[in-house]
């Protein structure tokens, strides 16, 4: 990254750049400009308004106190989108108040008692429809595991036989929701490990959001792919916000959608994760 892109940030005198990790998506760079540190998000050939979900989901969580990086800029510069945050100085903490701060977010619902939310989910890899709908199962089912499921059989990743085992699988999480009283609770939206972190004084934060308005078990389900979180964070959260019946049945629901997504985005090296899922879920239905 050369001087001249530099200079047009809202910042002056930078004096240090550092390339760190950003995740799959992003160039990441902390920045060093007088006593002041800040975190840098690029995406090479994109508008400003390739990360307008994650600022609105930023503001979000700041609006209820859920402590997470600030936006302080956000523009493109030499036909690359960026966004600048402060920079957070990272330490060890507690999982237990990690999932306090989790149940804190889930408390948070819709103003208009709808799920969704005003921007749609966009990415380099998939894109969600989340236009406001008072059915939790039109936005779950119709337009992100149908929508994955599509993807995938168009990049010839499943069979007709993984197809028939989804749609007998769509069919038990249709029926189980349609049980399940779904409350639109401001989500995450990608809360897998490496999207939370804790502070030199040991807070915990979380980064990266893809936020929206959904079952709060679909966050959960998320946490549950990749490891990071311990039986202190789902004591915690349960204890703040217990659980309803039944959702370690329907959190399989959510494991699955997580694995589609990395099964669209990275290829067949998640195809047995997904077909694992979708066992359980029938498995569960038979019992």
């Amino acid at each position: 990254m050369d001087k001249q892109w530099i200079s047009q940030l809202p910042i002056s005198n930078v004096t240090k750049l550092v390339r760190v990790g950003g995740g799959d998506v992003n160039n990441a760079y902390r920045l060093e400009a007088g006593d002041d540190t800040y975190f840098l998000l690029t995406q090479p050939h994109q508008p400003a308004t390739f990360y307008a979900g994650e600022i609105a989901g930023l503001k979000d969580f700041e609006k209820h106190d859920i402590l997470a990086p600030r936006v302080l800029g956000n523009g493109q510069i030499n036909g690359d989108a960026y966004l600048l945050l402060n920079y957070l100085e990272t330490g060890q903490g507690s999982q237990t108040d990690l999932g306090q701060l989790v149940a804190k977010l889930h408390h948070v619902h819709s103003a208009n008692g709808q799920f969704g939310y005003d921007l749609d989910y966009v990415s380099n890899d998939e894109s969600f429809d989340n236009r406001w709908t008072d059915s939790w199962r039109e936005l779950f089912v119709n337009r992100r595991l149908d929508k994955l499921r599509s993807m995938i059989l168009a990049k010839h990743l499943w069979t007709s036989r993984d197809d028939d085992k989804y749609q007998r699988v769509r069919e038990v999480i249709l029926t189980e929701l349609s049980k399940h009283q779904s409350d639109p609770s401001l989500l995450h939206g990608d809360l897998w490990g490496g999207n939370y972190l804790f502070l030199a004084d040991g807070q915990p934060a979380l980064i990266d959001p893809a936020a929206f308005y959904g079952d709060r078990e679909f966050d959960l389900g998320v946490t549950t792919v990749f490891g990071g979180f311990d039986a202190d964070f789902y004591a915690a959260y349960n204890a703040a916000y217990s659980l309803d019946p039944g959702a370690n049945q329907r959190i399989n629901f959510y494991r699955m959608y997580y694995l589609m997504v990395h099964v669209n985005k990275f290829g067949s090296m998640y195809k047995s994760g997904v077909d694992s899922a979708m066992n359980q879920i029938l498995e569960n239905a038979r019992a």
